[in-house]
């Protein structure tokens, strides 16, 4: 399977991913994993718009996307998009092999605390990624390729200082 990086990104495509992690990473497609931009065709065409010419795009709810790789092997050196560790956790349970998720973007709402200027969390949500790492998949904050990255475990540590 060619899963060549898995990110939290709220935004989903928008000018970072596509000008800094599909360059760099030399992107052949983008996976976002979403069920409700999954059974909307409006975003669904929004975000082909976005991405470069020769990155395709596809969009596939949680369940439906373990199923796919269940029976498909992945060939293309390919970006999975998501919008939540919830979805992401459900991957791993589901079989979706990965050892790395980056955080990208959670952006800040009344009831998530801010930990750095692009990542606040629910308590559920730092709890589904806690369960992520225990499960071996390395977990970094990172906007762009070129930031120093964050590991998380030491992202959740500095809250207590």
């Amino acid at each position: 399977m060619s899963i060549d990086l898995v990110r939290i990104d709220d935004r989903l495509i928008h000018g970072q991913v596509v000008t800094t992690w599909v360059k760099q990473n030399n992107i052949g497609q983008i996976l976002i994993i979403n069920d409700l931009i999954a059974k909307d065709e409006v975003q669904k065409s929004v975000f082909d718009l976005m991405a470069p010419q020769d990155v395709n795009v596809r969009t596939f709810g949680v369940e439906e996307f373990i199923q796919i790789t269940k029976k498909a092997q992945i060939k293309r050196k390919t970006l999975l998009l998501l919008t939540n560790p919830k979805d992401v956790l459900e991957l791993k349970k589901g079989g979706v092999e990965f050892s790395k998720l980056n955080l990208g973007g959670m952006k800040y709402t009344a009831d998530r605390k801010q930990y750095t200027k692009a990542i606040s969390m629910t308590e559920e949500e730092k709890a589904q990624l806690k369960e992520l790492a225990d499960s071996k998949v390395e977990i970094s904050v990172q906007m762009i390729p070129s930031d120093k990255a964050i590991i998380f475990s030491e992202l959740v540590e500095m809250e207590g200082r």
